[in-house]
This record gives structure tokens, sequence and C-alpha cells, in this order.
């Protein structure tokens, strides 16, 4: 999947996949992961998603990096501050109250970028990816996270003959797969959903379920 897939869907505004509410799940499993306040917490391929400030009033700092600057200045906006840019080699960064936002590619990040990060919370970016990419960012993740680092993982998982992604089907022993060599996988919850989403059962699926994980790095 290219990166101009994902910079049209936002200059064109298709972007189903922006939730306005607060994800049900970060707000009932976070606390799992006891952190302390003002802990750095990476949000990778993170838009323009309102669980960013959600997870800025548990008093922590925020870090994303989101490939469109258009999703970055729409969050910004939309909560009413006006950020501090700022232009690196490979990132446009923008930064203000506490939540900053790096606009590039995810696989330009390096070590030095989340060298003080402790958690990680993954919305909606392993399951933005097609299986061939999902491998390369699951190592690349842990490759460049301090080790402990926790993360809470949400995926879904469905028939996907039955629709094309994104959001992609991930199962349960996928992410086992991907992160066994890399720590601790904690499967937390599995919850049929088909029922609360109709877009989707509009879109022909049979099946829809939600899984959370927790991922603890080695």
């Amino acid at each position: 999947m290219k990166k101009d897939f994902w910079l049209e869907r936002w200059e064109r505004k298709e972007i189903g996949f922006h939730q306005d509410e607060i994800n049900p799940y970060l707000r009932q499993y976070w606390q799992n992961l006891y952190l302390a306040r003002d802990s750095l917490v990476f949000v990778p391929l993170c838009g323009k998603s309102r669980d960013m400030l959600w997870l800025r009033d548990q008093v922590h700092q925020v870090l994303g990096v989101e490939l469109s600057n258009i999703a970055a200045q729409e969050f910004f906006k939309e909560s009413g501050h006006a950020p501090q840019q700022i232009k690196h080699k490979k990132f446009d960064e923008y930064e203000a109250d506490d939540i900053r936002i790096l606009c590039g590619d995810f696989f330009d990040l390096g070590k030095d970028d989340l060298e003080n990060v402790i958690a990680v919370y993954d919305r909606a970016s392993l399951i933005a990816l097609p299986p061939e990419m999902r491998e390369s960012y699951a190592r690349h993740l842990a490759s460049i996270l301090p080790p402990a680092t926790q993360i809470l993982l949400i995926t879904v998982e469905y028939t996907q003959t039955e629709m094309p992604g994104p959001p992609f089907s991930v199962t349960a022993d996928e992410v086992e797969a991907l992160y066994r060599e890399h720590g601790e996988v904690r499967l937390l919850r599995q919850a049929d959903v088909l029922a609360q989403n109709p877009r989707f059962r509009e879109r022909g699926l049979s099946r829809l379920q939600e899984s959370i994980f927790l991922l603890t790095l080695h």
C-alpha cells in the first residue's frame, strides 16, 4: 500500500476510519499499564484521533506519527490549539499542549525519536496495513522502542474475502506470531461487535470481532 493512498484519502476527506468518540477499550484497559504521570505515550499512524486528547488528559505526554500534514493540522485546529511548527529533515513537527505530531513516514523513525517512550497505543495502525507490510511494521516498531515498553493494541477480525481493507483483518494468532519474539503477548478481551457496527454489515461482513492485547517488549 503506497503512501499516496493515505494522502489522497485525507485530501478527499475519505476518512471513515476516523472516530469522533474516545475509544471505549482505551478508557477501560489503559489503567492496566499502570503508567506514572508525565509518561510519554506513542501513537503510530495517529491521524487526528481524539484518543490523543484523552491520553493527554490522563497527564501523559503524547507523541504521534502521521503521514498526512492535513490530519495533524486538523487535529490541532479542532482541539483549539495553534501548534508550534518545526521542519526537520524527515518530519514536519507540530506541537501544542503536551501533544507532538511528527508528519512523515513511520519507517523513517529511529530510536532517538522514541527514546523516552514508555507506552504505545495502537488502535488504527496495524490494522491499516496489508499483510505484506505487517511483519516489517512490527519488527521496526519493536526495534526502535525502549526495552519494557508496553503496547495496548486493538485489532479487528473478519472474513477478509468479504470486504477489502483497510481496516484489515488481523487474527490473534497473527498478533502472537508478529510479536512473540519481541516480548510478551497477552490477550485481554475478544468481543463480537458486528451488531454495533451496521456499516460493516452493509459492506457484506457476516462477523466482526475486536481483540484487545497488552504487549510488553523484552
